[in-house]
């Protein structure tokens, strides 16, 4: 990792949202695990979770429909759209944050952040309003949708700093999911990884790794102070 960015130069907080932010990836995995099998493509709730955390749908889909067969011709927009509006739904429903997270934000109110995503804006929006985390971020959202780029391209991350006017050395990422965390690095930015599953998972060397939000405020404090000889 390069030396953090001297305290006259505030870095940016890129923060992921499912599984970040939000405590979305149950409700999408089960929600996933109820159509997908509607639409002939065997698939678990636990699967999602063990093999397909934050991948973009259209990938989850293409990947099983090598394992099982290609969809009926335009049936991925009807599939699509039915998981979206019960994924909605769950969200508007039963979605909370992260713990620790509305605490860590009001700490960290002080830096310029933003939402950084591989689900598409709706979703986003539909996330940080259901949570209330919408005043932390306004309009700083950048959904790989809009910007036609998904994590692990590292072009997500960058494209979302430079319209934030920071350059990657001045970033850090926050996230939850491998294809975040490869972003993250490989954009050339600080990372920090919430490892929601420390047994089973490990962070990658030159991330940070915590377990729980409310180390993000001392985690991100520490990369702010500037290194002295």
């Amino acid at each position: 990792m390069h030396n953090p960015p001297a305290a006259s130069a505030p870095l940016c907080l890129l923060f992921d949202c499912d599984g970040t932010l939000v405590d979305s990836e149950i409700l999408l995995a089960e929600v996933l695990g109820e159509v997908l099998p509607e639409f002939g493509l065997p698939f678990s709730a636990r699967q999602y979770m063990e093999e397909f955390r934050g991948i973009r749908f259209y990938t989850i889909v293409q990947m099983l429909e090598e394992r099982f067969g290609v969809l009926v011709e335009d049936q991925f927009p009807i599939l699509e759209a039915q998981m979206r509006a019960r994924m909605e739904a769950r969200m508007r429903a039963e979605l909370e944050p992260i713990a620790g997270i509305p605490e860590a934000l009001a700490a960290l109110s002080a830096y310029p952040k933003a939402v950084v995503s591989n689900g598409p804006e709706h979703k986003i929006r539909c996330a940080l309003e259901s949570t209330r985390l919408t005043p932390h971020f306004g309009e700083q959202i950048f959904s790989a949708y809009t910007l036609n780029v998904w994590k692990p391209d590292p072009a997500l991350y960058l494209q979302a700093a430079s319209a934030m006017g920071y350059a990657p050395e001045q970033c850090i990422v926050i996230d939850d999911a491998a294809v975040g965390i490869e972003a993250g690095l490989a954009a050339g930015m600080h990372v920090i990884h919430i490892n929601h599953f420390p047994a089973e998972e490990t962070t990658p060397e030159g991330a940070i790794g915590i377990q729980h939000a409310h180390e993000l405020p001392d985690v991100i404090s520490r990369l702010d102070t500037p290194v002295t000889s």
